[in-house]
């Protein structure tokens, strides 16, 4: 919950997911889950946050996950989740920082009545479209 605030963009970033090692006679030891090539969400990000995260913007943009995440070199039916290979990718972080300035700037204080801070996010602009609408006069 702490990170929804930065589910400011066409998804983003890593999500090598945890695997689990098996060796014959062995029960399942599972390896800790560890993102790669974080740039704007922290680095000590857990699976379960950063799932949630890319959730938020597959919602707030209504895409999936290649409309930024590029594809794997070796196997084109998989994603290459640390790549920045798709340009969109290095667009979803620069919304992030920008919806990061503009929350930090202009949503500083809880709402009077819920005491909740309100704060703009992806889909406050989105609306569930991959491009937000544009207002001309």
């Amino acid at each position: 919950m702490r990170y929804r605030m930065i589910a400011a963009v066409a998804a983003v970033l890593t999500g090598v997911f945890a695997l689990s090692s098996f060796t014959p006679g062995s029960s399942p030891q599972p390896q800790e889950w560890k993102g790669t090539n974080l740039k704007v969400l922290p680095k000590d990000i857990t699976q379960e946050e950063i799932k949630q995260v890319m959730d938020d913007f597959k919602v707030a943009l209504g895409v999936k996950c290649g409309f930024c995440h590029a594809q794997s070199e070796t196997d084109p039916k998989k994603l290459d989740f640390a790549s920045d290979a798709n340009p969109r990718k290095g667009a979803a972080r620069w919304m992030m920082k920008m919806t990061q300035r503009i929350n930090k700037k202009h949503f500083k204080r809880p709402d009077e009545k819920t005491g909740e801070l309100t704060q703009i996010t992806c889909i406050t602009c989105h609306n569930g479209k991959e491009h937000p609408a544009t207002v001309t006069r």
